[in-house]
């Protein structure tokens, strides 16, 4: 299969990638992900990390030129290792650095900062490197979610956990006896997609962790696209066709899209206009030129 170009420069699939995995990456690298995160935390042991961030930073340079955003989720800010994160892979020019456990944008502010002494350090070029967040890793985080505006010009999105989120409360489950997430999960999961959208960056919806089950995924892609959500996370490069497919606007939505958009166009003194038998407002023009923008799709002139 042909790789699917990226739609826009908010990716729609972000797939896991274990940093200390040469051959892992270079089947993501082979893939068809909008941006593969090379993970230095989660999934490699603490005595791998210094290799691990040598490979992740060959892999870095090795796709330079791939159409993929290759980004690095470093370790937490209190772990001990960021500045050893940083200083192994900003050279290599890394599209950006995933921050997790982030509990406000106090945090994000405190990574900007390493990140501009570094690049300097590296000569790279200042404010090269993106940021990325997961936001509700623990429960702390959970009241910082409204705080990451403003916080750096440097941030790109935003996305949710629930398993360490459910580790830190202490929870035996993260399931209802119905297996929906319970109350306190949903409620991380709608907290960052608000958080994402009064920061003006990307909400990402988190992982489906059953790579083996298409039907749930795809029920999963549908209801965060339809809640808001523009992107999701990846476990396995299986899941990455489904995602794209779920996050790109079909042409019948494009169509509408612009339909609307050129109807608002043509009649800019009126708040409220008929299309279709259906009467739309300033809400739906937001919504239609929100769809052309993930589609990279031009308004009419």
């Amino acid at each position: 299969m042909a790789r699917q170009a990226i739609v826009t420069q908010s990716p729609r699939s972000w797939l896991f990638v274990p940093a200390d995995s040469e051959k892992k990456i270079g089947k993501a690298l082979g893939g068809e992900a909008d941006a593969i995160i090379l993970d230095l935390e989660d999934s490699v042991a603490e005595a791998n990390k210094p290799a691990a961030r040598g490979v992740a930073a060959d892999a870095i340079r090795s796709a330079a030129d791939h159409a993929a955003q290759i980004w690095v989720r470093i370790n937490p800010l209190d772990s001990g290792m960021v500045a050893d994160d940083l200083a192994a892979i900003i050279g290599a020019k890394p599209h950006g650095v995933m921050l997790p456990k982030s509990e406000s944008g106090d945090d994000i502010a405190a990574l900007h900062a390493m990140l501009d002494s570094e690049e300097a350090k590296q000569d790279v070029t200042p404010g090269a490197t993106a940021i990325s967040a997961v936001a509700t890793e623990t429960a702390a985080s959970l009241f910082g979610l409204g705080s990451y505006g403003g916080s750096s010009d440097r941030l790109a999105a935003l996305t949710w956990g629930a398993e360490d989120l459910s580790a830190a409360l202490g929870a035996s489950s993260k399931f209802d006896t119905d297996g929906e997430l319970s109350f306190t999960y949903q409620l991380a999961r709608s907290l960052c997609l608000a958080g994402a959208v009064a920061a003006e960056v990307q909400p990402v919806d988190s992982l489906f962790g059953d790579f083996r089950d298409d039907a749930g995924l795809e029920a999963d892609c549908d209801k965060g696209r339809r809640e808001g959500f523009t992107g999701k996370l990846a476990i396995h490069p299986a899941q990455v066709p489904i995602i794209n497919a779920a996050f790109t606007p079909s042409a019948e939505e494009i169509a509408h899209a612009r339909k609307v958009v050129a109807l608002f166009a043509e009649n800019p003194d009126l708040g409220t206009i008929g299309l279709d038998g259906k009467m739309l407002d300033r809400p739906h023009l937001l919504q239609a030129q929100r769809v052309l923008d993930r589609a990279g799709a031009a308004a009419p002139d």
